[in-house]
């Protein structure tokens, strides 16, 4: 499914998508068995270095940009709010990207 372009819409292919790469990047999930309320951050699953890896993977994969503002907790603290940030994030690109410019 990589480079395949995911329908923004999707949000079960997006979950999919998140909570596949966390599993595959992050061995300590699987081990503690990753749900999507799981505080990744809080129980070190990620630390700081494994957020730039979030980060370059959710950039790349919906075509999004996150800007360093952006890189908060309640951004990245689990799998149901990267789901939800990068559903805002690609609302909002889109809807600057479909605006007209004058």
């Amino acid at each position: 499914m990589k480079g395949e372009d995911l329908e923004m819409n999707d949000s079960d292919g997006l979950h999919w998508r998140i909570r596949s790469f966390i599993l595959e990047k992050f061995p300590a999930a699987k081990k503690r068995g990753l749900d999507d309320e799981l505080l990744l951050l809080e129980t070190k699953i990620v630390d700081s270095l494994g957020v730039l890896d979030v980060v370059g993977f959710l950039e790349q994969t919906f075509h999004i940009r996150i800007d360093d503002d952006e890189l908060t907790p309640d951004n990245f603290a689990s799998v149901r709010c990267m789901v939800a940030f990068v559903q805002r994030k690609t609302r909002t690109e889109i809807s600057v990207k479909s605006a007209p410019s004058g």
